[in-house]
């Protein structure tokens, strides 16, 4: 990617619930396809944009648990524009934490003109599908964004699994990404700060154990196939309401960690409690993450989806700008493309 002079790339960083986003609005490279999902595929086997990916995912510009996102065209008039998520392992197919955050920065640019009711609806293609996002504010400040997102559904229930700490099941569920859900307890720990590197270790293992099975098949699109992230979860109860009270951790792609509740795999967590009937009509998920930041998330809509019965979550957070960088490349800097310590 670098010629004679220094390559330079601009972004505007958020975080939602703590977890980073860096935001690409002109990719200095060709992202080539017809829609998103296409340019996903492209993107994956094209040097140049999986270099710009590494160039600002990894360090001395990143760090391992860094994500962010291209913006594309959408894939018609419908939606105001696409993304390509990215994080140090790849380019996944869905993303809640920084569609939440593209709602933010869209409204905060201009890019989307704010309603002035107060709400405004920003439409997102992502590899996954088109998501809806609902921006409230109050003038100028943003109050919370409201992530609608494609349909999720259970794959399995129960799925037993041998893990180095024992016997156990697992819950597996398409939230626009697919996801592993296992009880903390049932290994021993909880989720806390201080068993971190014991989190991602179980997390990844059970990623793992299942990526190359059949449950880690998606039924309709082979492109969404794959065990994206484990979520480990505490069961906190009910709040005073009587909803039902959780906290998780989500570790992804190979060992990264979501400090957010993971907005996918928050649906991922929805479509799993509806179908266990623990999240009922009329009752919301309180959901924690590892650094006590919250989604609140309930279920817009009931249908059927690729052949499963499939619930339309609804998940409700907001995100921050931290800040705008411009990153240099120097074509003589050994080091430049990257690399990544964990």
């Amino acid at each position: 990617m670098a010629g004679q002079q220094p390559l330079v790339i601009s972004t505007v960083d958020y975080h939602t619930g703590g977890e980073p986003f860096r935001i690409v609005s002109e990719p200095p490279v060709a992202i080539e396809g017809a829609t998103v999902a296409e340019r996903r595929t492209f993107a994956i086997a094209d040097p140049d944009v999986d270099g710009l990916r590494r160039l600002l995912c990894s360090e001395p510009r990143g760090h391992a648990d860094m994500y962010g996102g291209f913006i594309t065209p959408p894939d018609d008039e419908g939606a105001h524009f696409g993304v390509l998520f990215w994080h140090k392992d790849g380019f996944s197919t869905a993303c809640g934490h920084g569609s939440i955050a593209l709602a933010a920065w869209a409204v905060q640019t201009g890019r989307v003109e704010r309603d002035p009711s107060g709400t405004t609806t920003v439409v997102i293609d992502v590899p996954s599908g088109r998501v809806t996002l609902r921006v409230r504010g109050d003038g100028e400040r943003i109050t919370g964004i409201d992530f609608v997102n494609v349909p999720s559904y259970r794959l399995a229930e129960r799925v037993a699994l041998t893990t180095s700490r024992g016997e156990v099941t697992v819950d597996i569920a398409y939230g626009g990404a697919i996801y592993a859900h296992l009880d903390a307890a049932a290994v021993g720990l909880a989720v806390t700060p201080e068993h971190y590197t014991d989190l991602i270790a179980v997390g990844r293992e059970v990623k793992w154990a299942l990526n190359e099975t059949a449950h880690a098949r998606h039924p309709v699109d082979d492109r969404l196939s794959g065990i994206y992230g484990t979520i480990l979860y505490d069961d906190l109860g009910t709040d005073a309401d009587g909803n039902p009270h959780q906290r998780n951790v989500t570790v992804f792609a190979d060992g990264q960690v979501d400090r957010s509740p993971c907005g996918s795999g928050t649906c991922s967590r929805v479509a799993v409690l509806a179908a266990t009937g623990v999240l009922e009509a009329g009752q919301v998920l309180v959901h924690d993450s590892i650094v006590g930041s919250r989604f609140v998330a309930r279920v817009a809509a009931e249908l059927t989806a690729d052949g499963y019965p499939a619930v339309v979550p609804e998940v409700t957070g907001t995100a921050y700008r931290t800040g705008e960088h411009r990153f240099e490349l120097d074509p003589d800097d050994d080091l430049g493309a990257g690399f990544v310590l964990r």
